[in-house]
C-alpha cells in the first residue's frame, strides 16, 4: 500500500499544476452541461493514464536514446501549444456561453488527445519523473506505484470537473471571457518557452 500512496501523492503533484489539460477540463466544465463535462473528464483521464503508462514503461528510454526525437517533439508540440493559445484569445463571447448543445464526441476526443499526447512538456516531465521512479522500483513495486498515479488522475480531473461545474453559475460571460484571455496568454507563453527550449537544444 505504501507504494500505491507514493504513486498517488506524486501523481497529484504531477497533474495539479495549471496546464493544458486542466484548462481544457475547466473550460468544458464552465461551458458544457455537467454530464458532458464529466464525459470530457473521463476522456482526458484515459489519455492521461495511457501517457503515464507509456512514460513509466518505455517512452523515456526511447527519447533519451534519440535526441532528434526530443527536438521533433519540442518543435511540433510548441507550435501546437501556441496555436491552441491563439484559439483561446480569438474565441468569441457567444462561444463561451453554457449550452445544452454538445460538441461532437470525436472533436472532444481529438482535443483531449492533443492537449495530452501533443503536449511536449507533459511528455518530457512524465518521462523524467515516472521514468526515474521506474528505475528505482522492483517489478513487484511498479504495479501499485503506477496504479496510484492512475488513481490520482481519476481523482483530480473528475473532482475538478465536479467542483467547477457545481459553481459554474457564479461565472458570467465576462468572467468566462477573462478566463479564456488569461488562459490564452499563459498557453502562448508556455508554447513560446517550449520553442525557445527547442532552439537552445538545436544550436
Amino acid at each position: 500500500m505504501s507504494y500505491f500512496l507514493q504513486g498517488l501523492t506524486m501523481g497529484l503533484a504531477y497533474v495539479a499544476p495549471i496546464g493544458l489539460q486542466n484548462l481544457f477540463v475547466i473550460n468544458s466544465a464552465l461551458t458544457h452541461p455537467r454530464r458532458r463535462a464529466l464525459l470530457t473528464a473521463l476522456i482526458v483521464i484515459f489519455f492521461d493514464v495511457t501517457l503515464a503508462l507509456a512514460c513509466f514503461f518505455g517512452i523515456g528510454a526511447v527519447m533519451q536514446r534519440y535526441e532528434w526525437l526530443q527536438l521533433l517533439v519540442l518543435f511540433a508540440g510548441s507550435l501546437i501549444v501556441i496555436y491552441i493559445g491563439i484559439g483561446l484569445l480569438r474565441s468569441k463571447v457567444e462561444e463561451l456561453e453554457k449550452t445544452e448543445i454538445d460538441p461532437s464526441i470525436w472533436k472532444t476526443i481529438s482535443s483531449a488527445c492533443v492537449v495530452t499526447w501533443f503536449n511536449p512538456q507533459a511528455i518530457i516531465d512524465g518521462t523524467m519523473m515516472l521514468g526515474a521512479f521506474h528505475v528505482t522500483l522492483a517489478p513487484p513495486q511498479s504495479a501499485p506505484f503506477i496504479s496510484g498515479v492512475a488513481a490520482a488522475s481519476c481523482i483530480w480531473f473528475s473532482g475538478l470537473t465536479l467542483v467547477i461545474s457545481i459553481f459554474s453559475s457564479k461565472f458570467n460571460v465576462k468572467t468566462l471571457r477573462v478566463i479564456n484571455l488569461i488562459s490564452g496568454v499563459v498557453v502562448i507563453f508556455y508554447g513560446t518557452r517550449l520553442f525557445l527550449n527547442f532552439l537552445s537544444m538545436a544550436v
